[in-house]
């Protein structure tokens, strides 16, 4: 999985588009017809579809390893059951307990592990 966001590529491709339009020599309305555009915008609409939402949960490593595991054998109802019986004796379990609404998330959106400091 990439870590691109949308925004990544977004930025990306207006760094191209002005580098682009600034080696034509172009200014102004000009710049918007003067070159040949179409296979840059054709190439960052595809990568704009493919990347990450800006705004997935972040969650703690052992999380998303529970998410990555229990996404395939189980269903949310259950993993949040399990956490609502267990979150006193796991910290993960505790997370998740505590940040329902984040782990649902994660869980249908995708997410991002939390990097180590």
């Amino acid at each position: 999985m990439k870590n691109e966001t949308k925004r990544d590529v977004f930025e990306k491709a207006l760094r191209e588009w002005e580098d682009l339009v600034h080696s034509c020599g172009l200014q102004g309305e000009e710049a918007h017809g003067g070159c040949e555009f179409d296979p840059i915008l054709i190439k960052y609409n595809k990568d704009y579809d493919a990347a990450l939402p800006d705004d997935l949960p972040v969650v703690p490593k052992e999380v998303g390893e529970i998410l990555q595991s229990a996404h395939c054998q189980t269903n949310l109802l259950d993993v949040l059951d399990t956490a609502k019986i267990g979150y006193k004796v796991s910290d993960t379990l505790e997370w998740i307990y505590s940040n329902q609404n984040t782990f649902a998330r994660a869980w249908l959106d995708g997410y991002v592990v939390e990097e180590d400091e």
